[in-house]
């Protein structure tokens, strides 16, 4: 752990010193550890910005940088008055989660919200185990799940194992249509009608994002932010490591994201030998369902698709994480615990640990969350690099112009972008879990 004298502690997350042992991170560019820095240095100046609105407080010292953009907004996820206890049932699901840590997390709690609309008993999901991370972890591992099940026994029934009677029971197979709505799920329940159990092999973005009940979508966010918490031992670890950074002071976390598969995936290839660059070429030709082959990184990188580049800092001991070697979705979460308690948290690619962490904190209270604006970054860097813009006051200026208005403020949901169409709209919808509002942010006294 680096601090700087006068500056906050930066955390770079534990996961990211395998990749800094491979080649592709060897080669990588300082420059992000340097953008970092001087992102810093100017957010400093954001204390002389005011809020974007006229009615906000004005600051003239460093809390500025610090404090939430809340504005009144407070979660607001108790049920309605229409809301009822489930009733008995004969059905069950089980579910397969499919991703990373946050793609299972955002999963599992559609599936929760599907077994209430279908009225359906929901059997502990199992997670993913062939994913590229190829992790071994149990729920139990991962989650507290006597209190998943206790949290949510008024919302959907939730066994471990179905009954023994139904244990070696034919079941249906069914892959639910992504971003499906309430009227979707109504016809799914003739499912039911000749088997008792259904089985669903992937669990991912498996609901609208929006257009649902609101009851449901509160309790989407009861069973994220309050039913899925993280087992004893990583809660305990990632308590332990939050208030080791605490005792220093204001700490800002930052996820790089800078890994093989995602670089593979979006053909992000800046900084690195063609040889690395061959490598991830064959990773991506070779993974199936990644669709698109054929990518530009260049392109890719002055559109602002790529993350930005690492440099290491330690946090965790060596000894602290033994526990956790191999398992990549623990790791993930002490991450995830960290950048969510973080003062400031600072993501470099928009994804999924990226949006799940946001949304979490703007649930808290609208935490300072600072979103890079990686295209334009890299076109100042690309003058940095040509000698046309020198490190300075004009640089900070524009850094800090760049992030005036990137910084969590309470806003709506994003729906899908000019000009698509069909249910190709629905994939360009900002996800209902990196920004619950307004069903599960309200403004306060207005529930």
């Amino acid at each position: 752990m680096a601090n700087p004298r006068g500056a906050p502690p930066l955390l770079l997350h534990p996961r990211h010193r395998r990749l800094l042992r491979s080649p592709i991170s060897r080669c990588a560019s300082l420059l992000f550890a340097f953008a970092v820095l001087l992102l810093l240095s100017a957010l400093r100046q954001l204390a002389r910005v005011d809020f974007p609105r006229p009615d906000a407080p004005r600051q003239g010292s460093s809390e500025h940088l610090w404090a939430s953009n809340g504005y009144g907004y407070n979660a607001c996820v108790t049920p309605t008055s229409r809301y009822k206890v489930p009733g008995e049932s004969d059905r069950y699901m089980t579910v397969r989660s499919n991703g990373g840590l946050n793609q299972m997390r955002t999963g599992i709690c559609d599936m929760v919200a599907v077994a209430r609309l279908v009225n359906a008993t929901l059997v502990i999901p199992q997670l993913d185990k062939r994913s590229f991370w190829q992790d071994t972890s149990t729920f139990k591992d991962i989650f507290d799940q006597p209190h998943f099940i206790k949290a949510l026994e008024g919302d959907v029934h939730i066994v471990g194992d179905l009954p023994e009677s139904l244990q070696s029971a034919p079941r249906a197979r069914k892959h639910f249509t992504s971003w499906s709505g309430a009227s979707y799920y109504e016809e799914v329940k003739e499912l039911w009608k000749n088997q008792k159990v259904v089985h669903i092999p992937k669990s991912d973005s498996r609901l609208a994002n929006n257009g649902l009940p609101i009851d449901i979508q509160r309790l989407r966010c009861r069973c994220l932010y309050q039913a899925l918490r993280f087992s004893d031992p990583i809660e305990d670890l990632g308590k332990k490591l939050v208030d080791l950074l605490r005792y220093r002071g204001k700490f800002i976390a930052l996820h790089l994201r800078y890994e093989k598969d995602m670089l593979a995936f979006t053909g992000c290839t800046y900084g690195l030998s063609d040889l690395e660059a061959n490598e991830l070429t064959i990773m991506r030709e070779r993974t199936s369902h990644w669709k698109l082959k054929d990518i530009n990184s260049t392109e890719q990188r002055s559109e602002g698709n790529c993350p930005l580049t690492p440099n290491e800092e330690m946090l965790a001991t060596k000894e602290e994480l033994e526990k956790f070697n191999n398992h990549a979705s623990q790791v993930a979460a002490l991450d995830y615990i960290i950048s969510v308690e973080s003062d400031v948290f600072v993501p470099s690619h928009s994804g999924n640990m990226a949006k799940a962490v946001e949304g979490h904190r703007r649930f808290l209270g609208h935490r300072k969350t600072i979103t890079p604006d990686r295209r334009g970054l890299v076109e100042l860097f690309d003058l940095l690099e040509k000698g046309d813009l020198m490190e300075g006051p004009q640089l900070s200026s524009l850094v800090t112009d760049l992030h005036k208005y990137r910084q969590g403020a309470p806003r709506k949901r994003y729906g899908s972008l000019p000009g698509s169409k069909g249910r190709a709209r629905l994939r360009t919808e900002e996800s209902f879990y990196e920004n619950p509002l307004p069903e599960c942010i309200c403004l306060t006294g207005k529930h």
